[in-house]
């Protein structure tokens, strides 16, 4: 049982009474020994503690506790300025004063100052230096175990989230056997696996089980700088001997490796690592363990228990739930909370726990993704009957998943193939890209707008890294893909003739594996379906082909393109409809037309379309025949 900072005091008030008879004692000429022997008195438990976890002699304790005299007791202080002429302590006084004095106490691997157990000032000579106790212990010797300043800058407190999901508490009591073992107390232990967030709370269970408290720190707050960053790991192997605590680095971005290499190399003190995609290379002995991933059916164990009583929240809902996101156990936990917690407006409950699921499972996207809200809706989508027979299919298929996947077991015993992959072509305008934000609305999901431009990359090996980014972070969330103008990225694989050729094929084959492992809907556009590679397109669970719209379908869409609250004066939809463009181009002409009506603070009339259709034809080099404005005016 650890004592309390009341008995720690008045256990180190013993103590620096004998220091301050010993230099009393050497004040007056009289011998060291006139005092109670080292041998003879019984330690302050953190005064133990601590020379046993530094190995320190008692000379080297006998220095720690006159440098701790000067910052808490009185008579030491008052002694100290005399026997120095109101300098602070030295070397010079303590071989001089305290018994059992030996040179090897000043040496730089020494444990005193090895471990910055005091710390030397500006001096004529090594021992005329002044001496200091460190703050972190002082506080210590009190009784006390604030994080080191140092530490406590960049290093983040974890607690314990609750109980885990059974594989999770399996990998976190390996984890503790591992150090309550005999393997070295250096042991680096790796966490594998894509799921953070149950790295965390695995960690901070085995911490639990070794009765230790855990710290985080993101290797971008690593210095980075080599001796910044020895420092550090010596720092925290100080800390690790003072009490029971246990530190993990997370890996949370690229470029990080070196730092956290180089701190697993020195430090000396158990070390966690996560997020590394690679074995890292350390001097010490690294084990490497998988945090796996919960399955959907582990989800819904967790769902049911955290939900169990709550109304409104049938099984449907939960296997739906399990089965779409994927959240660590203290998100799942809080659902609950968070649903009870909000204004009842009449929105059943499940759907409030989804739309908690929804923004709680978003990561962060970086620039190479646009986030788009959808808001579209089956209403506004004109297409023939199949294809948009099609385009349902696929709605009703995402939301189905839990039941065929999950219930009736379709998926089988790999994750392989529970993702839905479609492919849109067809010439631009023709509403590919609103389709997938109908879909995503449809499905109450983030639609993810993928920027080729931004994610393909002439250096080797970054277009890998673009795409892995985009897909860890929707994975979460099982969020809708939309990769616009997919031939740019998803193109055929061409015959290799230089290296160039090779990385490019490498790029599309990892993109296919990827794309076939995502568990989400993922949508591709194209303008050239011939463009895209042929064993991409046995990949697809649909091909939607989205062809120009005929005049009775521009017409519909000129009817549904206006919102009820737009003015309009006597439009005429058949012969708008003349108009040979594909909705796209519809939708910038009722725009423009618009804000033409708008200047004229008038309703939107027939010759605003005119003049707006002139300056769309214009942008695509085409000219506005009289045979499709005939009539209008």
């Amino acid at each position: 049982m650890a004592e309390s900072p009341r008995g720690a005091i008045d256990d180190l008030a013993a103590e620096l009474r004998r220091i301050a008879a010993i230099l009393q004692a050497y004040r007056d000429g009289e011998r060291a020994g006139a005092v109670p022997a080292p041998g003879e008195r019984s330690d302050a438990p953190p005064l133990a503690r601590l020379a046993a976890a530094f190995g320190l002699g008692a000379f080297e304790r006998d220095v720690l506790l006159l440098c701790a005299g000067m910052e808490l007791d009185a008579q030491c202080a008052a002694l100290v300025s005399e026997l120095q002429a109101g300098a602070p302590p030295n070397f010079a006084l303590a071989l001089a004063a305290l018994p059992d004095a030996h040179w090897s106490a000043t040496l730089p691997d020494s444990p005193l100052r090895h471990w910055q157990l005091v710390k030397l000032g500006d001096g004529p000579s090594l021992v005329g230096a002044p001496l200091r106790i460190d703050e972190r212990i002082l506080h210590h010797l009190t009784g006390l175990d604030p994080l080191d300043a140092t530490l406590a800058a960049i290093a983040e407190p974890v607690r314990p989230a609750g109980e885990l999901a059974p594989p999770h508490r399996a990998v976190a009591e390996r984890i503790a056997a591992v150090w309550q073992s005999s393997v070295p107390a250096d042991t680096v232990v790796q966490l594998v696996g894509d799921d953070r967030s149950a790295a965390r709370e695995v960690a901070a269970d085995a911490a639990r089980l070794l009765s230790a408290d855990l710290f985080t720190v993101a290797a971008r707050d690593l210095p980075d700088d080599a001796e910044a960053i020895d420092r550090v790991a010596r720092v925290w192997a100080r800390e690790a001997r003072l009490a029971p605590r246990l530190l993990m680095v997370t890996a949370d971005g690229d470029g990080v490796e070196d730092r956290v290499r180089r701190l697993a190399d020195r430090i000396a003190a158990p070390l966690l690592l996560a997020g590394l995609r690679q074995p890292v290379d350390t001097l010490r002995p690294v084990l490497r363990i998988d945090v796996p991933r919960l399955t959907p059916a582990e989800q819904l164990a967790l769902w049911r228990d955290a939900l169990a009583g709550t109304d409104g929240a049938s099984e449907d809902d939960l296997r739906g739930l399990a089965f779409q996101f994927e959240l660590d156990v203290s998100t799942i936990r809080s659902a609950r909370l968070a649903a009870a917690g909000e204004r009842d407006d009449g929105t059943p409950i499940a759907r409030r726990i989804w739309a908690y699921c929804r923004s709680a499972a978003r990561a962060p996207i970086g620039d190479t993704v646009e986030r788009i809200e959808p808001r579209a809706t089956w209403d506004q989508l004109v297409l023939p009957e199949h294809e948009m027979s099609t385009l349902r299919a696929i709605a009703a298929q995402a939301r189905d998943r839990a039941t065929v996947h999950g219930e009736w077991g379709m998926a089988g015993a790999s994750a392989r193939g529970t993702g839905m992959v479609s492919l849109f072509a067809g010439p631009s305008g023709t509403g590919k890209t609103l389709a997938a934000e109908v879909i995503a609305n449809d499905l109450s999901l983030d639609l993810y707008r993928i920027d080729l431009s931004a994610v393909v990359n002439k250096y080797i090996g970054e277009t890998e890294k673009n795409l892995r980014r985009v897909f860890d972070s929707a994975e979460a969330g099982g969020a809708v893909l939309l990769f616009d103008e997919a031939d740019a990225l998803f193109g055929k694989r061409s015959e290799v003739k230089d290296s160039h050729d090779r990385h490019a094929n490498i790029e599309v084959s990892y993109l296919l594996q990827r794309v076939e492992a995502y568990r989400g809907v993922a949508i591709l556009t194209t303008n050239l379906r011939e463009a895209i590679d042929q064993a991409f397109l046995r990949r697809l669970r649909f091909l939607v082909q989205f062809p120009f719209p005929d005049v009775a379908e521009r017409a519909a869409i000129w009817r549904r393109i206006f919102p009820a609250a737009t003015p309009v004066d006597a439009l005429d939809y058949g012969r708008l409809a003349q108009l040979n463009v594909a909705g796209g181009g519809i939708r910038n002409i009722a725009l423009n037309a618009a804000f033409l009506a708008a200047a004229r603070r008038a309703p939107l009339a027939m010759r605003d379309i005119r003049t707006a259709a002139g300056i769309e034809y214009a942008k695509l080099d085409r000219p506005l025949t009289e045979t499709e404005t005939r009539g209008w005016l």
